[in-house]
């Protein structure tokens, strides 16, 4: 198996460094700890591009850099966001580099260092580009991470994400496309204690209630006013039961699947009229 890794947070956070570690089997100062899962590409953000959404680049030129990130992972930096990263790596640097024609089985984005669930989904850079696989046709997984006040153990939660591409794989291309959310409960700092459980899995919607938005009022030397968002991306109006928001404060991992099409497919008949209408 191929898989092509990208993310939001940039080719150098520890979220991809960490899922790369897991999907290719390695752990960090011990070397090869597991069988790797596939043979991995990374084409990520130059720099973080978080809440970016959906974005791509039209007027300016998308500079690209082979960068080493440590002893095991290496890849491609992409001066873009992360929609162009997959663009750019499907279109001309997977077939560049295994041959023409060729596409990776499996598009994974992430370790998302935040969650990406409910309204969140729509803003986040990490889902952005497991999105973009999926309109090109390739099944995608985007895994995010829920972070609290503590350290977070990023190499644990990418294992607990390993547990459940693993699982989601062995379902069939039914359950891994066009594209899957994955969430991780918060995964802190354990010492010298063994690694935790992998947590309960749920399989939920998102949630789809709006954030609460807040912003603090300022003025500048010059006597300009300026707004400073203040608000939490996980503090909604309402949180439905059994959605991907409740579950993941019940530190359950969350699974949702995913689909591009936005069309409310339940009010096409109803507007039929208007086509009628005089």
């Amino acid at each position: 198996m191929r898989i092509l890794l990208c993310n939001d947070d940039g080719i150098h956070a520890p979220g991809i460094t960490a899922l790369y570690d897991a999907l290719t089997g390695h752990t960090p100062g011990q070397g090869q700890g597991q069988t790797p899962l596939a043979e991995v590409m990374v084409v990520a953000p130059l720099t973080v591009q978080s809440a970016t959404g959906h974005g791509i680049t039209f007027r300016e030129p998308l500079m690209i850099r082979h960068v080493r990130v440590n002893d095991r992972m290496e890849g491609i930096a992409v001066d873009g966001r992360p929609a162009d990263c997959v663009k750019l790596a499907l279109s001309e640097l997977w077939p560049a580099r295994f041959g023409p024609g060729s596409r990776p089985d499996l598009v994974i984005s992430g370790m998302n260092i935040g969650a990406n669930v409910g309204i969140n989904v729509l803003y986040s850079g990490t889902v952005a580009a497991a999105l973009e696989a999926a309109f090109l046709g390739v099944p995608s997984i985007a895994v995010s991470l829920h972070i609290g006040r503590s350290r977070p153990e990023f190499d644990i939660a990418a294992q607990h994400a390993r547990t459940v591409i693993e699982r989601l794989i062995a379902l069939g291309t039914g359950a891994t496309g066009p594209c899957v959310s994955i969430n991780i409960p918060i995964t802190e700092g354990t010492g010298d204690a063994p690694a935790p459980p992998l947590p309960p899995l749920r399989v939920c919607p998102m949630n789809t209630h709006g954030m609460i938005d807040a912003f603090t009022r300022n003025t500048n030397p010059m006597g300009d006013v300026y707004f400073w968002s203040s608000g939490t991306p996980l503090e909604f109006h309402a949180t439905e039961p059994g959605s991907d928001v409740q579950s993941l404060f019940e530190r359950c991992i969350t699974i949702t699947p995913l689909t591009h099409d936005l069309t409310d497919h339940t009010r096409l008949a109803a507007m039929r009229g208007v086509e009628m209408a005089k």
